[in-house]
């Protein structure tokens, strides 16, 4: 019986997200992957309860995963945009530099 109340809610999760609407963000993808920790605690004595722990500590865990992933790609433009604009700036000043050398004032 609980295992077939385990493997009813790890069936509706599926479902669950692969109803969602639009593409999986990382904090999602993360989710779906550490709630599959149900599965090792299936296996244990008490496979009702194990799969209950397991899968909310899978659950939690890639949450807090897919949250710091999702958390990075969405620094990474602006730190790109730094990085261009530091390459930039680093062209104008040997530019400058070399047009300085040319007149003779460097």
């Amino acid at each position: 019986m609980e295992y077939a109340i385990g493997s009813i809610a790890g069936i509706l999760l599926i479902l669950v997200i692969g109803c969602a609407p639009g593409d999986l963000n990382t904090r999602e993808k993360r989710s779906g992957v550490g709630a599959v920790g149900r599965a090792p605690g299936m296996a244990a004595a008490q496979p009702g309860a194990g799969a209950a722990i397991g899968g909310s500590l899978g659950l939690a865990t890639g949450v807090l995963v897919g949250d710091q992933l999702q958390g990075q790609e969405g620094r990474q433009p602006d730190q790109q945009r730094q990085v261009d604009g530091n390459q930039a700036e680093i062209q104008r000043q040997r530019r400058d530099m070399e047009k300085l050398r040319r007149q003779g004032e460097y």
